[in-house]
């Protein structure tokens, strides 16, 4: 009983946390495509990337060779950056609408 009661607050936790994430369109130099849907995932590229939730306000995915950083401000707009391969790494401009 306990197992199970530990095991449905970590899920009821984790989905809270995965629901921080917005609706998100962004450009990254490189010619980074970035798209989360509201809730996750995060796509880079296309493709989905590997989520790591730090916080309900700090995530980041990899794939495609770059980590994109995903950072929600206290108003819910987002910020979005990047970091590559040879030290590469950036801001991305978030598209508004």
């Amino acid at each position: 009983m306990k197992k199970t009661l530990a095991l449905t607050l970590l899920l009821v936790a984790c989905g809270a946390a995965n629901a921080a994430i917005p609706l998100v369109n962004a450009t990254c130099p490189g010619k980074i495509q970035v798209h989360a849907d509201e809730g996750g995932p995060i796509y880079i590229n296309g493709k989905e990337g590997k989520l790591k939730t730090f916080n309900q306000n700090y995530y980041e995915a990899q794939g495609s060779g770059v980590t994109i950083s995903l950072s929600i401000n206290p108003d819910g707009s987002a910020d979005v950056s990047y970091t590559g391969k040879k030290k590469a790494h950036g801001v991305c401009e978030v598209k508004k609408g």
